[in-house]
């Protein structure tokens, strides 16, 4: 049977139906009233959200064993990334624990012909600093080069760096940036990182800070707050817990 269909949630009475209508009955009705047969209405959930396509589901699956980014994080990743490659400059990841987020960033890349930089200690964390953070010293320390090369795969235009930050950006002072996904948890490495990224970055290049808006991980957004004070690019707090920065 055809119902008919709401064409919005202002419509007469649709809040108080939804007020008095148990929630999952209602995750029913609002499917078959209001979504009813946009295009793309498998991607509605309540909102409309791409990252649930066919094909990038199953991108998301190649890679979810390796990471703890959920698929609307790595979403965000592809998107800016992909934008970010019509300028000039490489690819940069700063924190690849096992490499899954690596391995989409791959991908890119390829696609693009572009460079891609990964740094990671592929030991766990450096000690962090209780001032700041709520990490522990060793935390996610399982990994190692040699697994994520396995996960990432390698080529002339992969670069592994292994090490600490910012000990492994000596020598690579010419470089240009137009993407870096930092995903370091900790203020130092965060801040360092930014300093690095920043002034080889060109206008339209993009920044994002994977820990930012997690409790888990206020030394990240400490150290995002306290680099773009003062500077012209605002830092927009995502929905995902993540930080996107615009370079102008």
């Amino acid at each position: 049977m055809r119902l008919f269909a709401i064409r919005t949630t202002r419509t007469p009475g649709i809040e108080f139906a939804r007020a008095i209508t148990p929630p999952f009955i209602w995750a029913g009705l609002y499917k078959r009233l209001v979504i009813k047969d946009i295009p793309d209405a498998d991607r509605y959930k309540p909102h409309y959200q791409p990252w649930r396509a066919k094909w990038f589901v199953d991108l998301y699956e190649s890679i979810s064993p390796y990471t703890v980014v959920p698929i609307e994080r790595a979403w965000t990743i592809w998107q800016m990334a992909s934008q970010a490659c019509s300028l000039e400059g490489e690819l940069l990841e700063a924190g690849v624990f096992q490499g899954g987020t690596a391995k989409m960033l791959r991908r890119i890349a390829e696609e693009h012909k572009k460079q891609l930089r990964l740094f990671d200690s592929f030991e766990g964390m450096k000690v962090a600093d209780a001032e700041h953070d709520r990490h522990a010293s060793g935390d996610f320390a399982d990994t190692s080069l040699e697994g994520v090369q396995k996960v990432v795969g390698t080529g002339d235009f992969i670069h592994f760096h292994k090490g600490w930050i910012p000990d492994t950006f000596v020598g690579l002072e010419d470089k240009k940036i137009c993407f870096a996904h930092i995903d370091l948890d900790l203020y130092q490495g965060v801040k360092d990182t930014l300093e690095y990224v920043y002034p080889r970055m060109p206008a339209g290049g993009a920044i994002i800070s994977d820990d930012y808006g997690l409790a888990s991980c206020p030394g990240a957004r400490r150290a995002v707050d306290e680099f773009f004070e003062g500077k012209p690019e605002k830092p927009l707090a995502l929905l995902t817990g993540q930080v996107l920065v615009i370079k102008l």
